[in-house]
């Protein structure tokens, strides 16, 4: 495991917010992901796409790939993701991520995720001791208090401090309870499946 970064949060710190599209969970198939790149949480750079199975187990090899070919890879300095499953229980390894990129990855819930359900739910899969492995090592999950009216989110996070990731998740957060990066590949995602954007990531 590389070494904790200790680093300035500038207001256009280059940030990568990576949520899925939605999916039909009756199917199997490929899922799309989408990356935005933001300057803080007002300017969007970028945008980058790849495609995950669902229930697979190729997410995390499919983000490094997408970091690491991007044109924007020089600029970044944090990873975001929404959660750390992906279409369906496809789980994100951010330990894998942070060695394999040297980001820093944030990974931000809306509501506080209940761990034993989770690990009921995937089970069936197979893999899945595995899966809760990775599910288990994302680290302890902090509250943060956004601006937005006092509410709070849910974070984990690998390669930097806490204070430091909670006022990342804050600085991000200027149009909603979630951070811009992660509402807008949500957006475009959602839009580019169904042909309009809906729902909240």
């Amino acid at each position: 495991m590389q070494k904790v970064k200790f680093w300035q949060i500038k207001p256009e710190i280059r940030i990568l917010g990576i949520d899925d599209g939605p999916f039909d969970r009756r199917a199997r198939g490929t899922v799309l992901l989408i990356g935005t790149v933001f300057r803080g949480g007002r300017w969007i750079d970028g945008v980058l796409s790849t495609t995950i199975e669902q229930d697979g187990t190729d997410v995390t090899e499919r983000v490094v790939g997408m970091i690491n070919r991007s044109r924007h890879r020089g600029q970044l300095r944090i990873v975001m993701a929404d959660g750390v499953t992906f279409a369906g229980f496809n789980v994100l390894d951010i330990k894998a991520v942070f060695k394999q990129t040297g980001l820093p990855v944030i990974v931000v819930s809306r509501e506080l995720p209940n761990m034993a359900d989770v690990r009921k739910a995937i089970k069936h899969l197979p893999n899945w001791r595995e899966r809760w492995r990775i599910i288990k090592g994302s680290g302890k999950i902090y509250p943060v208090r956004t601006k937005r009216r006092g509410a709070s989110v849910f974070m984990q996070f690998v390669g930097m401090r806490r204070a430091d990731a909670e006022q990342v998740v804050k600085l991000t957060s200027t149009r909603s309870l979630i951070p811009e990066p992660l509402r807008v590949s949500h957006l475009i995602a959602t839009a580019m499946v169904r042909g309009e954007s809906y729902g909240r990531a």
